[in-house]
């Protein structure tokens, strides 16, 4: 018997139908010479430091570092977690052969070896790597299984991420907030989440710091276009004037005239970052609602892998391209010019050098479905337009660029014109972005007539005043491409993607970092922008060590883990140079001054805080596939697309439909009734065969559901 163990119960289903393995079974599917089974993303952790020694139990400042010998794993304490594991740990014992189908990524390798480390596997293993769950990439990655060896150096590097994070995490977040947290909190330091802190903190107080000034510059126009003195902005009003005055007794000359044609490239493939980044341009979606919204999508087979770092697409894609966009039946107005010739291979889409586990994310051949959510089905179209944009031709430009001058003060302006739209007509019905810079968006966008060197006339000049503005805050979008290039400003798409291998994160990380941040109240948001407490500021000032937060130096980390991934550097190294870290920043602290951070909620007047409740955590639910059936109490329960039922339904009969007497219940509603006998009194029944419009539903003795 061949064991298949998947990373969630929905991707387990998916390879079962595939692999013909249809019995449903506690805690797997069987058949066909295979179990298949699942984890609930990881159901093992590290060891925390109380599990290496009971002194560990309470903060000691003088107990730090915690280094342990060697590095242990534990299940996570949890019912589900546990009964699930012990389900995997049998099935490998009686296995012949394990297939990893774990996520096709460094984490989903972590999770899979962790567990199967736990359940002591000695078996031969397997792994299948896929970038989308339609049956037909299952299919593929069946008949093309690796060995796990091939995917050693994968789990190295996730190993030594964990540890590298533990390390610090444990014994930084410790050492400050026992020597400045005043025994108030606890002031969490972590390898990449204090670095994107201090990223905020330096905008901040650049913002903070700022002077606006004012300023005045010269203009004039000429044959109705708009022409900017080429001098520097003058500081005060008199010398502006005394330049208008000079203006006025002189005509204006054309000293050039040139008209440039060009290209504007067509933009890139989404990665993670780019998709996250466009979602929160666009949408304001955050980049941990983006992540939820594409990771559903994949899932429902709509796009393949999401959590990737590469713009690029392996060669041998390139004979599906067809297939893909023919399927795409909503956009087929924009598909079918571009099908009336060979799909073109450009090296700007299609390059093997430029992809190493996955590539680009793009649509799957199975055209979205009705029942996606408004947010799901826009996720869906920006990945489309993007995945038809990059076939289209390049969009054609002129720029045109005038010189002149009056007397001898030089002046010059610029337009663009857009010659033929090329990749720019799949964006022609939407909306345009607005500019930041209104006026020299209407400057650029000014006609510009023929003008001929050496011609003179009068002009209108005119005095324009201005304030210098302080630096733009953060917004989700700009952090997260901050984080991608180690705090660099880079604009050009090349560029951005060389120094993506030392950005600070990973792109399926960089999401839950920023929402760690809001969690400990170390950064807000107002409106769009990004704004650091005066925790999140305090932190970062007591923070002494250039190495905790600096980008550059994290995202030198970064690139060791990476390097890792390739062979090309010891897992164990990177784990030394990083107990050295931790050592000599512990004595550091330690015997360094010690203050107080004031924490944010100290900051309100005691009055609100009295008045304000504390927000009432939401449970997570329990998932389906943890749930006894009430009826048989030998099976658990599983989810399907209209109604929930036992997994040994063919035998039982058990099953509950989302939608009873015409209302649509929730997961929460279902589960009280599955597991209390009742819901709470619900309105909005509009089927009731007497007529019933509200009350509580509970479930008959035979296990039938009434409304009372």
């Amino acid at each position: 018997m061949k064991l298949c163990i998947a990373e969630k119960p929905s991707v387990a289903r998916d390879i079962a139908k595939v692999l013909g393995a249809t019995t449903p079974k506690q805690g797997y599917m069987e058949g066909n010479g295979y179990c298949v089974t699942w984890t609930f993303g990881h159901l093992c952790t590290l060891k925390e430091p109380h599990d290496y020694g009971p002194q560990y139990k309470s903060w000691n400042l003088f107990l730090l570092p915690i280094i342990p010998s060697s590095f242990g794993i534990k299940l996570i304490p949890n019912k589900g977690v546990e009964n699930q594991f012990k389900v995997i740990e049998r099935l490998v014992e009686e296995c012949d052969e394990v297939i990893n189908c774990g996520d096709a990524g460094q984490e989903g390798e972590l999770i899979q070896r962790w567990v199967l480390q736990k359940a002591k596997c000695n078996k031969p293993i397997q792994r299948l790597w896929i970038s989308s769950l339609t049956e037909e990439a299952i299919k593929e990655g069946f008949a093309s299984l690796k060995p796990a060896e091939d995917y050693k150096n994968l789990y190295l590097a996730g190993n030594a991420r964990a540890i590298g994070d533990w390390l610090l995490g444990i014994n930084a977040t410790r050492l400050f907030t026992k020597k400045f947290g005043g025994n108030k909190a606890v002031l969490s330091i972590g390898r990449v989440q204090t670095p994107t802190l201090a990223m905020l903190v330096q905008r901040q107080k650049e913002i903070d710091a700022f002077t606006t000034e004012e300023y005045w510059e010269l203009k004039t126009k000429y044959r109705d276009v708009i022409f900017n003195a080429a001098i520097d902005r003058l500081k005060t009003l008199e010398r502006a004037e005394k330049g208008l005055e000079y203006l006025k007794v002189n005509p204006f000359e054309i000293v050039s005239f040139e008209i440039k044609e060009g290209k504007e490239k067509n933009p890139r493939l989404f990665d993670l970052t780019g998709l996250q980044v466009e979602a929160n341009k666009k949408y304001g979606y955050s980049a941990e609602n983006t992540l939820n919204y594409i990771q559903s999508l994949y899932e429902k087979k709509h796009v393949t892998y999401p959590r990737v770092d590469t713009t690029y697409l392996s060669e041998s894609l390139y004979p599906k391209i067809g297939g893909i966009l023919q399927k795409m039946y909503p956009y087929q107005d924009l598909i079918a010019p571009l099908l009336e010739a060979p799909i073109p291979k450009s090296k700007a889409v299609f390059d093997d050098t430029k992809v190493t586990d996955h590539h680009a994310i793009i649509p799957t051949e199975i055209p979205p479905s009705q029942n996606l959510s408004r947010e799901e089905k826009l996720i869906y179209d920006l990945i489309a337009k993007r995945f038809i944009a990059v076939f289209y031709p390049e969009c054609k430009i002129s720029n045109t660029l005038v010189e002149g001058k009056v007397g001898t003060i030089p002046f010059k302006t610029s337009g663009r014109q857009v010659l033929e739209q090329g990749w720019r007509a799949v964006y022609a019905k939407e909306p345009k972005e607005e500019s930041t810079d209104k006026e020299k968006e209407k400057e650029e966008e000014q006609t510009i007539p023929e003008f001929i060197v050496g011609e003179t006339g009068p002009h209108d000049p005119m005095i324009h005043q201005g304030k210098t503005t302080p630096p733009k805050p953060y917004t989700e979008a700009t952090l997260l491409r901050a984080m991608e290039t180690a705090g660099k400003q880079v604009e050009d798409e090349e560029l951005r993607e060389m120094l993506k291998n030392n950005g600070i994160g990973r792109p399926s990380t960089r999401a839950n970092i920023i929402e760690t941040l809001f969690k400990r109240k170390y950064i807000e948001k107002k409106r769009k922008n990004l704004i650091a407490t005066q925790t999140g500021i305090q932190l970062i000032d007591t923070i002494e060590d250039e190495l905790l937060k600096s980008p550059e130096l994290t995202g030198e980390w970064e690139s060791k883990l990476r390097k890792i991934e390739k062979g090309e550097y010891e897992a164990n190294l990177f784990k030394e140079e990083l107990i050295q870290m931790v050592t000599e920043l512990t004595e550091k602290v330690v015997y360094g001054k010690g203050k107080v951070i004031t924490l944010q909620e100290e900051e309100k007047e005691e009055v609100k805080e009295k008045k304000k409740r504390e927000p009432v955590q939401k449970k997570e639910l329990q998932s389906w596939e943890e749930t006894k059936c009430p009826k048989c109490k030998e099976h658990n329960l599983i989810k399907g697309k209209t109604a929930v039922g036992c997994s040994d339904f063919k035998n039982c009969g058990f099953k509950i439909s989302f939608e009873i007497f015409g209302k649509k219940l929730s997961d929460k509603q279902l589960m009280d009734l599955v597991l209390k006998g009742k819901s709470s009194k619900l309105k909005g029944f509009n089927t009731h065969p007497e007529g019933l419009t509200e009350g509580v539903l509970t479930l008959s003795d035979d296990f039938n559901v009434l409304l009372s």
